[in-house]
């Protein structure tokens, strides 16, 4: 069995016969065979099991003629999306009181489980990041046009992957279960369809006017995306993103230059604080230095894991309102390394807080900063 993503191009369906090898793809992959008997909400998914669903979801879009049409490297990184997309489930499938099943927040969970997966698996990030935002919004298009912040959504997609490649994956996913609604909601689908072309991001990425006309509109509830803002930043503040073990330090050190760096590990170090206990006096040490910076419009880095969009944000509103141009720079290695660097720290991560930091994992991407940096 191989053990790097290249295996999804050798699963993947091909012609002249398209058929899904579902007992090999079983074989291949733990968090597939996890999905066995995993029971699902019998109005919605009267087919059975996840693991039923996700076989049936595979099929639906290998016998898509629009899917077959794409080139190679597209039809795989679709087949990966809907093979990893409700990769969640066990994780989040409950009963209520009443007896339903549900499995609220299986989309966002697998973003996070997804990106573990590929990045174990050595896939390329943008490769990865692409599937990761397909799982995440894969359940958008079922009733877009109810959603308050679809403009939002179908242009992040627009960035980050692709809204062709999230109907496609929400028809296969609707297709690939019995369903009474399955007719509804195939329409909403077209409709979602409609949308994104009218807008003109069905096949490709909004053009915003700037990199700070784009960091606004997502700021910013209702703002017009073709508002050309003006750009008043006054310093660049620069957030280190990265797991333990990464390389920040070592960016620091070779990039900042003579830029002040606040840096948490310097802080708890100061503070006495341990990786492992409460965090909220070395946060708030760390905002108080950075307001020192803003308030100076002096450029600066800010060396911390960041590892969740949450986490960022702290960073990035303060830095925005202050004004500063926002810059990630995200860091990364293979889990091999990563362990290997931790390990070879002068105060290293303990691997279950590792553990933990890895599955609350969300990369940075373009809607969150003026820049992403890839280190």
């Amino acid at each position: 069995m191989r053990s790097d993503w290249t295996v999804f191009a050798e699963l993947c369906p091909s012609g002249p016969s398209w058929t899904v090898p579902w007992s090999r793809i079983e074989g291949e992959f733990a968090w597939i065979r996890r999905l066995r008997g995993v029971p699902q909400d019998a109005v919605h998914h009267a087919e059975g099991d996840v693991a039923t669903h996700t076989r049936m979801a595979a099929e639906a879009l290998a016998a898509q003629p629009s899917w077959r049409e794409l080139p190679a490297g597209d039809r795989v990184r679709l087949f990966a999306a809907v093979l990893l997309h409700d990769v969640a489930k066990p994780d989040c499938t409950r009963t209520d009181p009443d007896g339903r099943i549900t499995a609220h927040g299986h989309s966002r969970r697998g973003d996070l489980a997804v990106r573990r997966i590929l990045w174990e698996l050595d896939a390329p990030r943008a490769w990865r990041e692409h599937v990761a935002a397909l799982v995440r919004h894969h359940q958008v298009p079922f009733w877009a046009l109810e959603r308050n912040d679809l403009e939002q959504i179908v242009l992040r997609v627009s960035l980050l992957a692709s809204n062709r490649d999230l109907a496609m994956l929400a028809d296969a996913d609707i297709t690939g279960r019995i369903c009474g609604d399955r007719d509804e909601v195939l329409e909403n689908i077209e409709l979602f369809r409609e949308y994104c072309a009218g807008l003109g991001v069905l096949d490709q990425p909004w053009p915003f006017a700037s990199d700070h006309a784009r960091f606004q509109y997502f700021r910013t509830p209702g703002r017009d995306p073709g508002y050309a803002a003006y750009d008043d930043t006054r310093l660049t503040m620069t957030v280190l993103s990265g797991l333990p073990g990464a390389g920040k330090d070592t960016w620091a050190d070779t990039y900042a230059g003579d830029r002040p760096v606040i840096s948490l590990d310097a802080i708890r170090t100061r503070l006495g604080i341990k990786p492992t206990d409460g965090q909220r006096a070395v946060a708030a040490a760390a905002h108080e230095e950075a307001r020192v910076q803003l308030r100076a419009r002096r450029d600066f880095v800010w060396n911390a894991t960041n590892i969740s969009r949450q986490h960022r944000e702290l960073c990035i509103g303060l830095g925005a309102a202050y004004h500063a141009r926002v810059e990630i720079v995200a860091l990364e290695v293979g889990p091999d390394a990563l362990r290997q660097q931790n390990s070879g720290r002068e105060a290293s991560v303990p691997e279950a807080v590792i553990g933990r930091l890895i599955g609350k994992w969300e990369a940075p991407d373009v809607t969150e900063a003026h820049r992403v940096r890839l280190g």
